[in-house]
């Protein structure tokens, strides 16, 4: 999804090492990369708040901005990877691709489910989802932010595939359109993927049985030695 964002940057230069990234992350800013569309990588710095909000964002990281290099327009481009750091959760660097706007491009998009099955509704079934982003081809302007399909007809056992998606000509699914995006089941179905609790408690008594007949030996013995002893 294109929009008028614009992602102000700053070329960086001398080493690019670790010791290089910390005074980046230091000043407030994130290191990150810029390549592709036949140009060389260029390495830059930019404010993480503003790539925050647009991996936030609807369309996330299939947003596709312009970016500026030392305020000079460089070209149209998204965020193709990121890393955060683990324990604080910050961002620590990114990739970012300069996209050709007349080129088709290949990006996952996620999949939002519209209402309620009939199969959940009448028959208290569960609706569970199994794919959350398919992936598609399109031209970078018509990357939608996520792809809405109304699931309020699907009953009972009922199944939605990547077939069932909304088409249209802009688009071209690269996911199998027989992939199960949804389907529903039923909750004896759910209940039958747990082990009974009495299958447990049995396994659990079995395994217990040889100490207790151990135990019971042991006693018998003690009692017969207690015997001889009188």
């Amino acid at each position: 999804m294109a929009t008028t964002e614009i992602v102000k940057a700053s070329a960086r230069s001398g080493k690019f090492n670790k010791n290089a990234a910390r005074r980046v992350r230091r000043a407030g800013k994130i290191p990150a990369v810029v390549y592709g569309a036949g140009h060389e990588p260029v390495a830059v710095e930019v404010d993480p708040k503003q790539i925050t909000k647009i991996l936030y964002s609807d369309a996330g990281h299939n947003t596709i901005f312009d970016l500026e290099v030392d305020a000079k327009l460089a070209a149209k481009a998204m965020i193709v990877d990121w890393q955060y750091e683990p324990i604080k959760d910050t961002l620590i660097h990114i990739d970012m691709k300069r996209i050709a706007m007349d080129k088709l491009i290949q990006v996952s998009v996620p999949v939002k489910l519209i209402g309620i099955p009939l199969g959940v509704k009448n028959f208290g079934g569960v609706l569970d989802q199994v794919l959350r982003e398919v992936e598609i081809e399109c031209l970078p302007g018509n990357i939608p932010g996520h792809i809405d399909v109304d699931v309020t007809e699907l009953g009972q056992h009922g199944v939605l595939r990547v077939s069932g998606l909304p088409h249209s000509d802009k688009i071209t699914y690269l996911t199998d359109e027989n992939a199960t995006v949804a389907h529903v089941t039923s909750i004896r179905e759910e209940v039958a993927a747990t082990p009974a609790e009495g299958e447990v408690v049995a396994g659990a008594d079995a395994a217990k049985e040889p100490e207790v007949m151990k135990k019971g030996k042991t006693d018998e013995a003690a009692a017969t030695k207690d015997a001889a002893k009188k």
